[in-house]
């Protein structure tokens, strides 16, 4: 399978599973409650909406980064006819996602993994504790 067709794969399994948003408004609802974990912007997204991507996530911990797909490609992987902008809410999607693409950026990855491990870490210590009370 092409690396291209892995990344477009992934955004779909994310969006089918209710972990992935797409829109303006969907996805800046996410980000102003800091709910998204990573946010991608297709490569020929507007200029006023990269712009309010950077500025909802600056001095936060979400991250964003631009695709190598068009609008209408993403739009395609996610069953619309134009995607500029989507949101991925889960961490572990959004590092697998990023895996997929052709050259990811190591500090990303690195962010993600390590926000990975805390999920992890919060979920065993939630376990322990409930098994505890019982």
């Amino acid at each position: 399978m092409e690396q291209k067709d892995k990344t477009i794969g992934l955004l779909s399994i994310a969006r089918k599973a209710g972990k992935l948003q797409t829109g303006e408004d969907a996805v800046g609802v996410m980000m102003a409650e800091h709910r998204a974990r990573l946010i991608v912007l297709a490569s020929d997204a507007g200029a006023a909406t990269v712009r309010r991507v950077k500025a909802q996530t600056e001095g936060t911990r979400q991250r964003w980064l631009v695709l190598d797909l068009d609008k209408q490609t993403l739009g395609a992987a996610l069953g619309k006819a134009s995607v500029a902008v989507a949101a991925f809410a889960d961490v572990s999607l959004a590092l697998a996602f990023v895996r997929t693409l052709e050259d990811p950026d190591p500090e990303l990855v690195a962010d993600l993994e390590k926000r990975v491990e805390r999920v992890k870490s919060r979920a065993e210590s939630g376990k322990r504790s409930k098994l505890r009370k019982s």
